[in-house]
């Protein structure tokens, strides 16, 4: 009798989404209250994107639950950034607030809105320093 031989199928990789939120030529920052590795490091708001969900329908669910804001998920921003040594992938997406929505850091330690010439003035997270490098042309 043959041996039944075990054929290692590759996993898909954990896509974490972030949204790029622009109001008036300014873009949201917020800074991450935990892990405290990170804790005091700036990014884009966001998360993973759950089994079953598309990438825009995880961002707009992500920005209800840390923001308090619904949105409409628009184009890319960036190229995909690779995360947790190529085991995920950081795909970031411009972002519009809805109906008037203010975002509240529902989830964070505090907010800022930067100005094209602010955007050094946070500390980033590393996967976000990217699509930092993609703003100045939107920021205008």
């Amino acid at each position: 009798m043959p041996q039944k031989q075990h054929v290692k199928t590759p996993t898909s990789r954990r896509v974490i989404v972030a949204a790029v939120i622009i109001v008036d030529g300014r873009v949201l920052a917020c800074e991450r209250s935990a892990p405290p590795e990170v804790a005091g490091r700036w990014e884009f708001p966001g998360g993973k994107v759950e089994p079953g969900e598309t990438d825009q329908v995880a961002l707009a669910r992500e920005c209800a639950e840390e923001l308090g804001v619904r949105v409409e998920v628009g184009d890319r921003v960036g190229p995909d950034v690779p995360l947790a040594h190529g085991r995920a992938v950081l795909r970031v997406f411009a972002v519009r607030l809805l109906e008037g929505d203010v975002p509240r850091a529902l989830e964070h330690t505090s907010m800022r809105w930067l100005a094209k010439d602010e955007l050094d003035s946070v500390h980033w997270l590393p996967a976000d320093k990217p699509i930092v490098a993609e703003l100045p042309a939107l920021l205008t």
